[in-house]
């Protein structure tokens, strides 16, 4: 089997080979980084997913039968399953009646879930299958149709790790007739709600009318050049639950039968009463699981300020509503196009949701969306750019774009004629040193966004007031050949955010990829050459940091299941041996529960972007000045943006923290 690996520091993919080997003694050949950065371990964290499983499983499965786990993990579910039916007895033996088959797809996985059998003394109980389920045959796989299907395959949305078209083959091929299924139902839910801070989120538009700086990223009647991508995005909305206004009631959207074939699509119109005045930024959305068949056992998804759906009154007394946060599942947010759609109180509001197979989307039955909507298929085809919401966000933060501007204009005032070179993806310092210098030539590398930046910057170069003659694009072998003649101008202006399209979660140093660049165009480089950032200090301070903490603990036993065993594998924080260390992992720490900041901000590292990249270490003292546990490190990187160090970026705790 083979793994794609990026390197964060070169952009470059490579396929790694993960070996499978049989027997008892075989060796982890597959690195503890693409385990430990899944959800698996924060999932395997979370009691109530876990006891609202075993309830169900319990109830469901009450005799020997065939039960067929699809996305088998580290065999969970189907040690429940074998247990529920007496496999896990000591009388068991080979010819006893009852069957479970876990199919897991991933062979990272599946060696592992190997281990945590073997474990649980439950290898050779349980048959595991190194396949996708649609890739399952009976009498070749599998000796018979399933009488029952026990699964977690679902997001925070419900349906993009592909639920539907799953179940659609499992009940064509795998399964018996009216077969038996743990979960029995899912039914989600949204919200009208009113939010400054979603509202930033999604509307660059207003935002960028607000900072009237002269840069425009989304001019008038191009609304849909730059922006996010109209879909649902996974947030922890308990996070801002204090900013929120709610103008609606909960109401239900769709029901999603696991029991029966699902369909591939559906459509339903809604009236939503507005409970409040208001503007509607944005629908928040979450998910019920009705785990077994007479509705007793329940999971939510729902942010804390919902008790239960008015319209499901069982909840209020069967749901498991001891609150644990956790990151696998979050709420889902689906924003108002534009600045949002006025309402009031007693309004209805008209919503048409359709889901696919892997989504669901909402629209307000307006006038105004329909026009946007053929605004943007018309003028946006080949040249639209699609942020992620945080980077829209920043984009339209008119401090951001002040600090940015000032520092860009402090290091053009020492440049007579600029030859600028944009190492990352950022349209912003294109058009920025593009507007504020008539002298400059710009190269933008674009390594993420490529042929789509330059569309983009042709058709906003007018609104502006540059012109594309001052803009050349060349790959970066090019940019070497051509500008190495000792005849050819050097680079005078190097600069970057930075940012790297579609590298949006990553880890604080994972961005020196332009320090990297940087080095490997040395030679084109002139002497007395700006850079910006110049340097970079990488910060850190101690947190507590309860609900991370207990998301990603070490686990030992799970409903009577040891698991132990997967701690080193995935990453598990406290409790490992002393040779092993937890990983570092990418968090929005404001959206990571209750936290604290325990001590000082100190300065681990400096790098001085000024020289070629080379090896530094560097270390620091930590002043606590409050007490409390301790469960973390929080690390990043404030990027020093001038030389006399009076302006500088920070992505830690401050101004920019949500968006960074």
């Amino acid at each position: 089997m083979f793994q794609l690996k990026t390197d964060p520091l070169t952009g470059k993919s490579e396929w790694i080979v993960i070996e499978e080997e049989e027997g008892g003694n075989e060796k982890q050949t597959t690195p503890k980084a693409l385990l430990a950065t899944t959800s698996y371990l924060d999932m395997l964290n979370d009691t109530r997913r876990n006891t609202a499983y075993r309830l169900a499983i319990d109830k469901t499965v009450t005799k020997p039968c065939h039960v067929l786990d699809i996305g088998g993990g580290t065999g969970l579910l189907s040690m429940m399953a074998a247990r529920a039916m007496g496999l896990y007895d000591s009388k068991w033996s080979s010819t006893s009646n009852g069957l479970v088959t876990a199919c897991e797809s991933y062979l990272p996985m599946v060696k592992l879930m190997k281990k945590v059998l073997r474990a649980n003394g439950m290898d050779g109980r349980i048959c595991v299958i190194n396949k996708r389920s649609d890739e399952l045959e009976v009498g070749l796989d599998i000796p018979s149709r399933a009488n029952v299907l026990v699964s977690e395959i679902l997001d925070s949305e419900l349906l993009g790790e592909g639920l539907i078209p799953t179940l659609q083959h499992a009940h064509d091929k795998l399964l018996v007739e009216n077969p038996q299924t743990v979960p029995y139902r899912a039914t989600t839910y949204g919200q009208l709600v009113e939010c400054t801070y979603l509202r930033e989120l999604h509307d660059l538009v207003h935002r960028e009318a607000e900072a009237s700086d002269g840069i425009h990223l989304s001019p008038s009647g191009m609304t849909g050049l730059l922006g996010i991508k109209q879909q649902q995005f996974a947030l922890h909305c308990d996070a801002i639950k204090d900013e929120i206004k709610l103008l609606s009631e909960p109401f239900k959207v769709f029901d999603f039968d696991f029991w029966r074939r699902p369909e591939s699509s559906r459509e339903i119109e809604l009236q939503v009463r507005a409970t409040d005045d208001g503007t509607v930024h944005a629908i928040i959305s979450w998910w019920s699981l009705q785990l077994d068949s007479e509705g007793t056992i329940f999971y939510s998804t729902a942010p804390s300020w919902i008790c239960c759906p008015s319209d499901v009154k069982e909840l209020k007394t069967n749901s498991l509503c001891s609150w644990n946060w956790c990151d696998h599942w979050k709420q889902t947010v689906w924003f108002t196009p534009r600045s949002g759609l006025p309402v009031f109180k007693d309004e209805k509001a008209q919503l048409h949701a359709v889901h696919s197979e892997t989504s669901i989307s909402y629209k307000f039955k307006t006038y105004l969306d329909n026009k946007e909507a053929a605004q943007l298929d018309l003028q946006t085809r080949d040249c639209q750019i699609v942020l992620s919401p945080e980077r829209n966000a920043l984009y339209g933060d008119g401090a951001w774009r002040s600090l940015m501007l000032n520092a860009i204009e402090k290091a053009l005032c020492q440049i007579v004629h600029p030859l600028c070179l944009v190492a990352d993806d950022s349209i912003f310092l294109v058009i920025a040193v593009a507007r504020l210098s008539n002298t400059s030539h710009v190269i933008p590398l674009f390594p993420g966004i490529g042929k789509k930046g330059a569309n983009y910057l042709q058709t906003v170069a007018a609104t502006n007031g540059y012109t594309m003659d001052r803009i050349q694009f060349l790959k970066k072998k090019d940019l070497l050949s051509n500008l190495q003649d000792s005849h050819q101008r050097k680079i005078n202006l190097f600069v970057a955010e930075p940012f790297y399209y579609g590298n949006d979660s990553v880890l604080p140093w994972q961005n020196l990829r332009f320090w990297k660049e940087r080095t490997l165009l040395d030679p084109i480089l002139s002497k007395d050459m700006l850079i910006m950032p110049c340097r970079g200090l990488l910060k850190a301070c101690a947190m507590c940091l309860p609900d991370l903490w207990q998301s990603r603990r070490c686990l030992k036993e799970i409903e009577g299941f040891d698991h132990s065993i997967v701690n080193t594998t995935l990453g598990g924080c406290g409790g490992l041996p002393v040779t092993e260390e937890s990983p570092f992992l990418p968090f929005f720490i404001w959206q990571c529960g209750e936290t604290k900041i325990l001590s000082e901000m100190a300065t681990v590292m400096e790098f001085d972007f000024s020289e070629p990249m080379s090896s530094c270490s560097g270390k620091a003292q930590v002043q606590f000045r409050e007490s409390g546990v301790c469960h973390g490190f929080v690390f990043w990187i404030d990027w020093v943006m001038d030389m006399d160090g009076s302006t500088i970026l920070s992505t830690g705790p401050g101004r920019f923290v949500r968006w960074n």
